[in-house]
């Protein structure tokens, strides 16, 4: 068969391509940016044409540079940002906001316009809200969906097919109307394990008795890495490959992250955690037995290895707090260049004071609501200790104390996972922040735990190319391919005189927790007052 597999990886900002073999060697790898429209407050749109445009040539790049002949990829894998992409019968494009055009036809996975739709399905009390932590969460479909139906009816009666975005990208390559199981799963409330996996009393309750009808969605899900079938002509050209290439059933792109990063490691995936840190951060664990933790999302079954149950929780705005930072404090482009920068000038501030530097600088990181462990989307961040400070050294102070507090916060969340005085678990790096040494040492200091860095592959494509590779029948399963194709890694410790610096920030990351919720009952009641 074919030795050489494609996988895609579609991001907030991003569609990246590689070009794997089946050792799981990264041969050729290319990135395009994707537009994001943000037509008011909490509404975050894409262009589900100009995304496919951008994975194409994504695609049609990394092979290119991978020097790998279009026919002798076997199969091509997708995964994508939980975004929710709308069309209608005719496979167009419906806009999600008002007077935007049809061709912002996608709400990004960060969006937070259902936030009060969110908050009446955790009102409900149904059990699959056991499954999200205790709250629906905004970025869930079932809250978009309702929003849709109610504030735009017209563009919600023209959808007839209503799709995660990694579904609609196989649909794009395949012409297969199938939905992937861990789409499904991790953010529609399907529960696979049940005889009927839709909730429809909950569906019926909150007012999308129409949910099939206008979204298309199936009985049941495909399991991840299945074959959905050769790609159709027309996309075969836009990709560059031939239409002997498979597409598989694909992934989120965490989840994708999570298997590119613990797959490999069966028997031992109690003890080891993906860190899944870009734009947001997750932390994803995998069992054997179904756990409800508070605050996290799950347990999911399936969702990334068959027979494991997924477990998930993290910070809705990390990459994406630091860019705010840098945009906001420091009124730069956030690009790679400029973060190295801010970098680069901590080194050398922390050269002279160590963590003495801006001790009196704290911050609250919630400024996109908290995911785990509060599960609250209206909560807000807070930066305690400015001053009129506001040259380079300045920003660079604030960065360094947003990630300490980023670090912090991660511990939190792995503590919940794995309470002590449990061993720490071994934390497997993905994403963005794998690029940032800064980072690393500080997740590493403040959580504790030792982490794996890939070496050379990125672990989110190389998650998509395990998915390739199953659907093509290089391999048996997720879990043999994950093992064969399974990337080098280096590992950082933490430093016991670091995290022992870290535990006082730690403790004033709680403090501000507590703080600020004293002051929001002060200032509901405050507006209560004034209300009456």
């Amino acid at each position: 068969m074919s030795a050489f597999v494609a996988a895609v990886d579609v991001g907030t900002g991003s569609a990246r391509a590689g070009i794997f073999d089946l050792g799981g060697r990264l041969l050729g790898r290319a990135e395009q940016a994707i537009a994001l429209s943000r037509p008011r407050a909490n509404h975050a749109d894409q262009d589900s044409g100009q995304i496919w445009r951008a994975v194409c040539a994504a695609v049609r790049a990394a092979r290119d540079r991978a020097d790998v002949a279009p026919s002798a990829i076997a199969a091509v894998a997708f995964d994508a940002t939980c975004s929710l992409v709308v069309r209608d019968a005719e496979g167009q494009p419906v806009s999600v906001s008002p007077g935007a055009e049809d061709r912002w036809d996608t709400i990004l996975w960060l969006d937070q316009r259902a936030r009060t739709e969110a908050a009446e399905v955790t009102a409900t009390g149904h059990p699959v809200i056991a499954h999200c932590g205790g709250a629906m969460s905004p970025e869930m479909q079932l809250p978009k969906l309702l929003w849709l139906k109610r504030q735009m009816p017209e563009h919600w009666a023209r959808a007839a097919r209503v799709s995660d975005l990694v579904d609609f990208l196989a649909w794009k390559a395949s012409g297969s109307t199938a939905r992937s199981h861990c789409a499904l799963t991790c953010k529609w409330s399907y529960r696979g394990q049940c005889a009927d996996p839709w909730p429809r009393d909950l569906i019926d309750l909150i007012g999308l008795a129409d949910l099939e009808v206008r979204t298309g969605v199936p009985q049941r899900s495909v399991p991840v890495g299945s074959d959905l079938g050769p790609l159709r002509p027309e996309a075969a050209a836009a990709l560059g490959l031939t239409e002997t290439c498979r597409v598989a059933a694909g992934m989120i792109d965490a989840h994708a992250g999570a298997l590119g990063a613990i797959g490999a490691h069966g028997a031992d995936l109690g003890h080891r955690f993906a860190l899944i840190a870009g734009t947001s951060t997750c932390v994803m664990a995998l069992s054997d037995e179904p756990r409800f933790v508070p605050g996290f999302w799950g347990p999911y079954r399936d969702a990334v290895l068959p027979g494991k149950w997924l477990i998930e929780g993290g910070q809705s705005a990390s990459g994406a707090l630091l860019d705010h930072i840098c945009t906001v404090w420091g009124g730069a482009e956030p690009d790679a260049a400029f973060h190295a920068r801010v970098c680069a000038r901590i080194a050398e501030l922390r050269a002279e004071e160590g963590w003495d530097l801006a001790r009196r600088l704290n911050v609250l990181p919630d400024f996109a609501g908290n995911r785990s462990p509060h599960a609250d989307p209206a909560a807000l961040g807070v930066v305690s200790g400015l001053s009129l400070d506001h040259g380079f050294d300045g920003l660079c102070r604030l960065y360094w104390r947003t990630a300490v507090a980023l670090a912090c916060a991660l511990r939190l969340v792995v503590d919940r996972l794995a309470p002590p005085p449990a061993p720490r678990p071994r934390l497997h790096v993905a994403g963005g922040h794998a690029r940032n040494p800064m980072l690393v040492q500080l997740y590493a200091d403040a959580t504790g735990c030792v982490l794996e860095l890939p070496e050379h592959a990125d672990v989110v494509l190389l998650g998509s190319a395990v998915v390739a590779a199953t659907a093509a029948g290089a391999f048996p399963d997720l879990a043999s391919a994950a093992r064969a194709m399974q990337a080098p890694v280096r590992e950082i410790h933490p430093d016991p005189a670091a995290t022992e610096e870290l535990e006082t920030d730690f403790r004033i990351l709680l403090e501000m927790q507590e703080h600020r919720r004293r002051i929001d009952r002060l200032a509901t009641g405050a507006s209560r007052l004034s209300d009456g």
